[in-house]
C-alpha cells in the first residue's frame, strides 16, 4: 500500500504543480488513498521531496534527481552485501537475503526499472520477483548474479 502510494505521489508531482500538503492529500483521497495529513507529511519526508520554483512562479514539490550511475552503484553494493542466493523458476525470480534485508533490496530493485519486471514482493529474507516472460526472468537472474559475484 505504502509503495503504491509513494509511486502515486511521485506521479502526481511530475504531472501537477502541487505546492501544499493539502493539495497532495486531496489528490490522494480522490484517487482512492484514504490518508491523513500526518501520513502525507511522513511520505514527503520519506520520499525526500523538496520545493522548487516552477515556471509559473510558485513553489512546488519536486523529487530529488539521482543519477542512474549513482543509483546503480548503490544498488550493486546493496546486492553484494545482502543477497545469499538467486534462482529463476519459469517467469519468477526468488532472491534469498540475509535476515531483515529483503525489504531494502526489494525497494532498491523497484527503483531500477528492470526490463520485463512486473512486480516484486518482499518478506524478511526472501523476495519474489514476477517477470513478463521466462527469458526476462533468466536475464534478470544472470544480471543479478553478476552483480553479486555468485
Amino acid at each position: 500500500m505504502k509503495q503504491g502510494r509513494h509511486e502515486k505521489i511521485l506521479e502526481f508531482i511530475s504531472t501537477h504543480e502541487i505546492s501544499t500538503q493539502d493539495e497532495l492529500l486531496c489528490l490522494l483521497r480522490e484517487n482512492g488513498y484514504p490518508v491523513t495529513q500526518a501520513t502525507v507529511s511522513r511520505d514527503i519526508k520519506q520520499l525526500r521531496l523538496f520545493k522548487t520554483l516552477s515556471g509559473s512562479g510558485k513553489y512546488i514539490y519536486t523529487a530529488p534527481k539521482i543519477e542512474n550511475g549513482e543509483l546503480s552503484s548503490k544498488f550493486d553494493i546493496l546486492l553484494e552485501e545482502s543477497v545469499v542466493k538467486i534462482d529463476a523458476v519459469f517467469n519468477q525470480v526468488v532472491i534469498k537475503c540475509y535476515s531483515g534485508l529483503a525489504n531494502a533490496v526489494c525497494a532498491a530493485m523497484d527503483t531500477m526499472h528492470f526490463q520485463g519486471l512486473v512486480g516484486t514482493l518482499a518478506g524478511d529474507d526472501t523476495i519474489l520477483v514476477i517477470m513478463r516472460t521466462e527469458e526476462d526472468a533468466k536475464s534478470l537472474c544472470m544480471s543479478l548474479e553478476q552483480k553479486t559475484h555468485m
